[in-house]
C-alpha cells in the first residue's frame, strides 16, 4: 500500500513539471509535503512492525520458559543455568543496528527536504532580486542583503560543526 503511494508520488513529481508555471510552485510544495508525510508513515510502519516482532519474540520466549519442566536440585545430578550472554549481546546489537537504520533514514529524509527547500528559496531569491532591480533599489542595499546571506551561511555551518562536536563529546562520555 505504501509502495503504491511512493510510486504515485513519483508519477506526480513528473506531472508537476508539466503544470502551468503559475501553479507549479504550489503543486511542488504540496507534493513535497506528501512525500514527507509518506516517509514518516514508512518510518512509523517500521517501528510498529519492530514492536510487533519484539512482542512476538517476548511471547515466544515466555511460552518456552513456561513450558520447560523444572526439577529439584536433589533430582538432578548437577545444577546448570542456560544463559547465553553472547546471544543477549547479539540481540542488543541487532536492536541498536535497527535503531541506527531508522535514525539514518530520518536524517536522509530531513536532508532531502532541506535540499528541496534550498531550491525553492533560490527561486524566491532570484525573483526578489528581479523585483528589486525593477524597483530600482540601490546597490548598497543589494550588497547588504548578500552579505547577510553569507553571514547566515557561516552561522549555519558553525552551528552544524558545534552540534557535531557536542554529539561526539556525548558519545565519548557515555561510551
Amino acid at each position: 500500500m505504501i509502495d503504491r503511494i511512493v510510486s504515485n508520488c513519483d508519477r506526480l513529481d513528473i506531472l508537476v513539471h508539466k503544470e502551468h508555471p503559475s501553479h507549479r510552485a504550489a503543486a511542488k510544495y504540496k507534493l513535497d509535503q506528501l512525500k514527507y508525510d509518506c516517509q514518516h508513515l514508512q518510518a512509523s510502519m517500521r517501528q510498529i512492525q519492530h514492536g510487533r516482532y519484539r512482542r512476538e519474540e517476548d511471547e515466544r520466549q515466555r511460552e518456552e520458559l513456561m513450558s520447560r519442566s523444572f526439577t529439584t536440585n536433589a533430582a538432578a545430578s548437577e545444577t546448570s543455568l542456560y544463559m547465553d550472554y553472547s546471544l543477549k549481546h547479539h540481540s542488543q546489537l541487532q536492536n541498536t543496528n535497527s535503531e541506527m537504520d531508522n535514525l539514518i533514514g530520518s536524517g536522509t529524509s530531513i536532508l532531502d527536504n532541506m535540499r528541496d527547500q534550498r531550491s525553492t528559496l533560490k527561486g524566491a531569491h532570484k525573483k526578489i532580486l528581479d523585483v528589486a532591480n525593477t524597483l530600482g533599489l540601490s546597490n548598497t542595499v543589494m550588497r547588504l542583503i548578500e552579505r547577510r546571506t553569507t553571514q547566515d551561511k557561516f552561522i549555519l555551518y558553525g552551528g552544524m560543526i558545534l552540534i557535531c562536536i557536542v554529539m561526539f563529546l556525548l558519545w565519548r562520555y557515555f561510551s
